[in-house]
């Protein structure tokens, strides 16, 4: 049977609203009528594309990939009528990435190396905090968070993280400072600047202080590694961050690496919504090795 594209249309347009009412009212029909075109599709198909709770309306498994062809199949319509309109092409597959907001820059452009200078592909990279994030996903907005945390789902929430790589931590503070021992004298009175609390870095950090007594004496706390960096560069003060970071003033000698923390590390995770057909860009950028991730990010500066 052939699908008939007027019931995906009107697939489509409730699958946006998450509500039959609202849809019903947008497509100036009845709501029966667009419930009866809804099963319809569902019955070409073979699947039940949707699964109500309470008043409104959640995708089922197959209605994530018959949405996701339905945003490819009608956004090319709309891409039709601009070529006609201006004669400029746009055909391009889209992927849509969020990334939290303190994820390395580095790591986020090695992962998405493998498409970066395709003309076939539109990619959308959107930054925020991990909730804002993972809601744009749970509504279809993003196909994939990159995170420095996993993200626990469960069968109401359906999120799977993955955690594609990760790499060491260590104490960086400026040359020709006397004094300076290992592990773990190297954080007794030492003024650190170090992750926020919410890290994920500092977490362990904080536990490996705890193991071994250590009060150690912060004199900023900060989650952009960006900003670490231009700290540790501008001051005096030692940094706990990974060397990555800092790699072109390490190989300068304007930063010195005193050591790796044992037990801590920066570690990347890759969250999406459990599916049945994973979508091609995405089985490739997930099937990079950690090691290929961690060598192109070392690669780039800061």
């Amino acid at each position: 049977m052939k699908l008939n594209y007027h019931h995906l249309f009107y697939f489509w347009t409730v699958a946006k609203t998450g509500h039959l009412t609202c849809a019903a009212e947008s497509l100036h029909i009845s709501q029966s009528a667009l419930s009866g075109q809804i099963r319809k599709l569902e019955d070409s198909l073979g699947y039940a594309l949707f699964i109500r709770e309470g008043r409104r309306l959640k995708l089922s498994e197959a209605g994530r990939v018959a949405f996701g062809y339905a945003e490819d199949i009608f956004r090319q319509g709309e891409e039709l009528t601009e070529l006609f309109s201006s004669g400029i092409q746009a055909n391009r597959e889209s992927l849509r990435i969020g990334a939290v907001a303190t994820l390395s820059r580095n790591f986020q452009e090695g992962f998405l190396k493998p498409l970066l200078g395709r003309d076939d592909i539109e990619l959308i990279i959107q930054s925020g905090t991990l909730d804002d994030l993972i809601r744009r996903l749970s509504a279809h907005r993003l196909d994939l968070v990159l995170s420095n945390q996993p993200v626990h789902g469960d069968e109401k929430n359906p999120w799977r993280s993955r955690r594609i790589a990760r790499q060491g931590v260590s104490v960086i503070g400026p040359p020709g400072v006397t004094g300076v021992e290992t592990f773990p004298e190297l954080l007794v009175e030492r003024s650190l600047i170090v992750p926020g609390p919410e890290n994920n870095i500092r977490h362990a950090f904080d536990q490996l202080c705890d193991y071994h007594g250590i009060s150690p004496r912060i004199v900023a706390e900060v989650d952009d590694m960006a900003m670490m960096r231009l700290l540790a560069r501008d001051t005096r003060h030692f940094a706990v961050l990974p060397p990555v970071v800092v790699r072109d003033e390490l190989e300068r000698g304007s930063l010195v690496d005193y050591g790796a923390l044992p037990g801590v590390f920066e570690e990347f995770y890759a969250v999406s919504i459990r599916r049945q057909f994973e979508p091609p860009l995405l089985t490739r950028l997930l099937s990079q090795p950690s090691e290929v991730l961690l060598t192109r990010s070392a690669n780039w500066s800061f």
